[in-house]
């Protein structure tokens, strides 16, 4: 602030609050887009397809890179439903009686993979346990 008037506020401020502005609503706009395609898809993408939508690889063993692992994907996928669950209670609440009988098809899918997966007791297995109440 010292090129300043006494009292007056650095522009430079609000120059790097619009930047960020600017980042933000980019970012939105691409998850947007990601939201939009799932949408269409109707299904759930395999954890190769959210990697190529994020532009992000998938299940790398070999190599210290940023990637998306099957344990995070799973956590992800747990946090869907979590969120569905809210959707559901919100449909009903506007009159869509419809869209929890999906998300009720969707998540008993869900789970029934869930119970094909031969976890071990940890943070994992006590989130996808969770589904059933949800």
């Amino acid at each position: 602030m010292s090129n300043t008037a006494p009292g007056m506020v650095d522009p430079a401020i609000f120059e790097q609050l619009q930047a960020n502005i600017d980042s933000d609503s980019q970012i939105r706009e691409e998850l947007r887009n990601i939201l939009q395609k799932l949408e269409r898809q109707g299904s759930l993408p395999t954890i190769e397809e959210v990697g190529s939508m994020l532009d992000v690889p998938a299940n790398i063993r070999d190599g210290d890179v940023f990637h998306i692992t099957t344990e995070e994907y799973l956590h992800a996928l747990i946090s869907v439903i979590e969120e569905l669950a809210r959707l559901a209670v919100n449909s009903v609440t506007v009159g869509d009686y419809q869209r929890p009988l999906q998300i009720s098809r969707f998540v008993k899918d869900v789970h029934a993979g869930f119970q094909i997966l031969n976890m071990k007791n940890d943070s994992l297995r006590k989130r996808s346990d969770s589904i059933k109440y949800n």
